[in-house]
């Protein structure tokens, strides 16, 4: 346990971020989960409008550094992808 003011706040502040960067963790989840649900249906031009719309919550997440980049990037890549092949 945090022995000093300090500790005890950053102890505060690190939960209160912990609390906030799951959130937008879990909002990114769900905005990827709605682009391969509408994969799935089979239509293009649904699936293409949800992506975009997904792509700024990515992006979003990517700048702040709750995630890497690189997974942003290839995340986006491969739900693109899977949008192509519905031709």
């Amino acid at each position: 346990m945090a022995n000093s003011a300090q500790a005890r706040k950053r102890a505060r502040q690190a939960e209160a971020t912990r609390m906030r960067n799951a959130s937008q963790k879990s909002a990114l989840r769900t905005a990827v989960k709605k682009v391969k649900k509408a994969i799935a249906t089979g239509d293009r031009a649904a699936a293409a409008k949800t992506l975009q719309e997904s792509q700024a919550v990515m992006d979003k997440m990517a700048e702040k550094k709750i995630v890497h980049k690189n997974m942003v990037s290839r995340t986006k890549s491969r739900l693109s992808t899977a949008i192509k092949a519905l031709a």
